[in-house]
């Protein structure tokens, strides 16, 4: 071994390329194994001095013999001064939120809804739920090739470079037993240490200082400069394989094959098969979550068992076999200044309370949305009223009570207004909602311009150089008033235009210089590529979201097929009910609207779905297939494929409309007695390329 000192950045060690590459590879693996063991294992076997000795010399050596340097070499984590533009990546399996739950009540209730429809024993695995940044790391032959962000749940942000730079990831795995190709998800956060640490050296240097640990975590993750990012000391707990090939068929065994692989997973699990256990590890950690030293809002609760999660299966939003139990959250008193009225985009009026400003958990909350008029008679809420508020999640302030002890005795109820604060029309409650609404929608400017917002937002036309102050800008200055005028924008319309705003005594410009105004156009120019079903969402219908919006595009093909469908014809779509159907007769029954779709038309917008280029036959023209179970030709997701690809339907439920199911092992029983109740015919992965090939 070649024992040095600290090198200078000109020092050379003496040897041939051949020892060096060697030396290299051991290096590699010996500092990523203590690495290992610091910043998972929580052992320390060599002295800082000791590593950093080791480091120094790796550093010496790849900086002389740059070829031999590895993808995982603990020097990879340094990071780059280079700044990076993050990239949208679609997730290969969607990233579900959890349903949240704040009281005991329907942790039971989520019990006997899985133990009615699992008839054997569920075992559930209990976790803490951790107050981070959610994270998928993909690794390849036991590389980590890409990192991305939770998003939407459907793409997140490509942030590979940045994660890399925590030491608790490994850059490669332990073993040779792991899949060729699978993904593993967690929490990326700050630990208190670190984060106390950061914000006395920025006091310092007269910086502000973050609020608290996730905010600066998910700010540090999102950072240009990874090299920036390596000297926060971000750490990641990982708590979900996910993959076609995984060793075993239940998430625990799982995520302790992915501890011997070197991948940190959680040190506070437990096994739990009776409500009692549940709540056991409820209680336990509600009450010493202060003695970890990270930060955590919850438990999480996962039935363990992959083939009692197929049949228990999912909702549009979350799974059906897991649930969040969020802590109580932390209670301040302030008092209530105001209330004032938000109008948003479908006319909704929301009433906000305006407070003297108070620190809750961790930020300083000035606003607490008051949601409706019964909220605030339900309060019974008077002017200059002394106000409790809480955090929704630890997120969302909101308003729970009122301290009467305090009332001033001359004070009057809050009575909602019944006039739009913005346009003065009368406001209408509709039947069955609890929400008031302005229905001067062509011209009350709120609602015009929460459309504009709306269209142009990432999941709709990904217009993503414009903003909300820039649109503001260009409807204040009657450039626009609707999604077509986008299209009429000129250089010459908006270079040079700005706005001063001034936000709690600070001062900000937004202004139209060269190259924001290129951008702009080159924006507006590439949502012409946006597909159908995206502009379908964009156009703002009610109660029309992503995925109704994607369904609608799939079955009626183009626009015009839409507009011309009757309400009976939409409501045999699939998951498109009574309030959905009617909403879109009205938007399309109303002239303004469709004058505007041709206007979009003609622009370029696209009105009609692209041709599938991996359509290889109609032999599945027409039927609905719901697949289910584990397959071991093909994965469940290449069936999928198959059956759009010879045009068929995929469905996530069986109903009487199914026309098969195609079942691996582990179907669920309940699918399986449902689809016998119902005469549905089923078949293997075998009769089904039968199918394929007759």
């Amino acid at each position: 071994m070649v024992v040095v000192k600290l090198f200078a950045s000109d020092k050379k060690i003496n040897m041939n390329s051949n020892i060096a590459r060697k030396r290299i590879e051991q290096l590699t693996n010996l500092l990523n194994k203590h690495n290992y063991k610091y910043y998972v294992l929580n052992q320390t076997v060599i002295s800082d001095y000791e590593f950093d000795m080791l480091l120094n010399e790796l550093l010496l050596l790849e900086k002389q013999y740059p070829d031999y340097v590895l993808p995982h070499s603990p020097t990879q984590r340094v990071g780059s001064d280079i700044d990076q533009k993050f990239v949208h990546v679609r997730h290969r399996f969607p990233m579900l939120s959890l349903s949240n739950t704040y009281n005991r009540g329907e942790v039971e209730d989520f019990n006997n809804r899985i133990k009615k429809i699992i008839e054997d024993d569920v075992e559930y695995i209990c976790e803490l739920k951790y107050d981070g940044v959610a994270v998928s790391i993909r690794y390849e032959k036991g590389v980590l090739v890409q990192a991305v962000t939770r998003g939407d749940g459907l793409e997140g942000d490509d942030v590979t470079e940045n994660v890399k730079t925590i030491k608790s990831v490994p850059l490669r795995l332990n073993g040779d037993d792991f899949p060729d190709d699978f993904e593993v998800r967690g929490e990326i956060f700050m630990p208190h240490n670190a984060f106390e640490k950061l914000n006395i050296a920025r006091q310092k240097d007269g910086k502000e200082v973050f609020a608290n640990p996730r905010n600066c975590a998910s700010g540090t993750l999102k950072m240009q400069k990874s090299s920036v990012v390596a000297q926060r000391s971000l750490d990641c707990i990982l708590y979900y394989v996910v993959g076609e090939n995984l060793p075993h068929q239940n998430h625990f065994d799982n995520l302790q094959k992915a501890k011997s692989w070197g991948i940190k997973i959680p040190d506070n699990m437990a096994r739990a098969k009776s409500i009692e256990e549940i709540i056991g590890f409820i209680d336990n950690w509600e009450k010493n979550r202060g003695s970890l030293s990270f930060d955590i809002d919850g438990v999480v609760l996962k039935v363990n068992d992959y083939a009692q999660r197929e049949e228990l299966g999912l909702t549009a939003k979350s799974p059906r076999w897991a649930i969040a139990y969020k802590f109580k959250a932390e209670r301040v008193s302030t008092k209530l200044l105001s209330v004032t009225y938000q109008v948003g985009r479908t006319g909704s009026i929301t009433p906000v309370a305006n407070l003297v400003p108070v620190r809750l958990a961790g930020t300083t909350v000035k606003r607490a949305s008051l949601h409706n008029a019964d909220i605030i008679e339900k309060l019974d809420l008077h002017d200059g009223d002394e106000v409790f508020v809480e955090k929704g999640g630890d997120i969302i302030p909101k308003i729970v009570g009122v301290d009467l002890g305090r009332r001033l005795v001359d004070s009057n109820p809050i009575e909602f207004v019944d006039k739009c604060p913005e346009c003065g029309s009368e406001l209408v409650r509709l039947e069955d909602e609890s929400n008031h609404y302005c229905l001067n929608s062509d011209e009350c400017p709120p609602q015009i311009k929460g459309r504009l917002y709306h269209f142009i937002s990432r999941k709709a036309m990904n217009i993503d150089s414009l903003g909300e102050g820039k649109i503001e800008i260009l409807f204040d200055r009657k450039l626009i008033s609707d999604f077509a005028d986008l299209y009429s924008l000129s250089r010459e319309d908006i270079l040079g235009i700005e706005k001063l705003y001034n936000e709690d005594g600070k001062e900000r410009v937004v202004r139209f210089r060269e190259k924001t105004t290129v951008n702009i156009l080159k924006g507006i120019e590439a949502s012409k590529n946006i597909p159908f079903e995206r502009v379908l969402y964009g156009l703002g219908i009610r109660y029309v979201g992503v995925t109704v919006a994607k369904k609608l595009a799939q079955q009626f093909k183009s626009i015009d097929n839409l507009m011309n469908a009757d309400e009976q014809v939409l409501l045999d779509v699939d998951e498109i009910g009574v309030k959905i159907a009617r909403s879109i007769k009205a938007y399309f029954a109303k002239q303004n609207h469709v004058t505007l779709i041709n206007r979009l038309r003609d622009a370029g917008v696209k009105f009609e779905m692209e041709e599938n280029n991996n359509i290889v036959s109609d032999k599945l023209s027409g039927k609905r297939f719901v697949v289910s179970g584990v397959f071991t030709k093909i994965s469940r997701n290449e069936i999928k494929e198959l059956i759009e690809n010879n045009g068929g339907k995929n469905v996530g439920s069986i109903s009487s409309k199914t026309d098969y199911i195609i079942a691996g092992d582990n179907m669920g029983p309940s699918k399986l007695e449902k689809a016998n109740k119902l005469n549905i015919p089923i078949v293997d992965e075998n009769e089904f390329f039968e199918m394929l090939n007759d």
